[in-house]
């Protein structure tokens, strides 16, 4: 007797129409975390980057993507050597064209506030710390009037430096070269040669497409 009034429990639960505004209500509150959790991961622990040219080959190839820790620059301070994400400047809505962060604050063309346009980031090695003397010739860096060059076996190939070139690190910014040198366009052709420690995002830890490998 008691299997059969299992059995008819059972059935009636089988048969007990779906409650849509509960199942709704639910895949809301899913979401909602799902995209919290997400806002959180992006805003304050990691920066997902894609590096469109060839300016960091062969450390990174074009068109990977690479995943940063927010959290190293944002407890500690960016080291030589880091391969970091960082923000570089804007793409103007208003006319269209991509240029570097200004002092201004505003597009050099059309004078559009930095804030209304989408953030351009890029991605780069830190050679020159704050306060650094840097001079590229012969095609090596060489810092703070050493006679020796910094080693650079991540460099593909020899750097032409067709003019010797002469830097000074201001405090609180930082000197970027991409690892592919004569095919990058970093602080040696920008117009204001040095980024900022508040415009560091992240440091690049690994490369997760095409292929998953650990960036150095």
């Amino acid at each position: 007797m008691k299997k059969q009034d299992s059995n008819k429990r059972g059935k009636e639960e089988e048969k007990k129409p779906i409650n849509w505004k509960e199942e709704i209500i639910s895949w809301i509150q899913i979401i909602v975390v799902a995209a919290v959790i997400a806002f959180v991961l992006n805003t304050f622990i990691i920066a997902n980057s894609r590096v469109p040219s060839s300016s960091m080959e062969n450390t990174i190839m074009t068109g990977s993507r690479v995943i940063g820790s927010r959290l190293s620059y944002r407890f500690g301070e960016p080291k030589r050597n880091d391969v970091a994400i960082f923000v570089f400047g804007y793409d103007c809505k208003e006319c269209g064209i991509s240029y570097q962060e200004t002092p201004e604050g505003v597009c050099p063309v059309c004078g559009r506030e930095d804030k209304k346009n989408s953030t351009v980031y890029y991605v780069k090695r830190v050679i020159g710390m704050p306060g650094d003397i840097i001079d590229i010739k012969d095609g090596h860096v060489y810092l703070n009037n050493s006679e020796i060059p910094l080693e650079e076996p991540y460099l593909p190939e020899p750097m032409d430096t067709p003019a010797e070139l002469h830097y000074e690190v201001p405090e609180g910014h930082y000197f970027m070269m991409g690892d592919n040198r004569n095919y990058s366009a970093d602080a040696r052709f920008w117009r204001y040669s040095y980024i900022s420690e508040d415009k560091m995002v992240a440091k690049v830890l690994f490369r997760y497409f095409p292929s998953i490998g650990k960036i150095e």
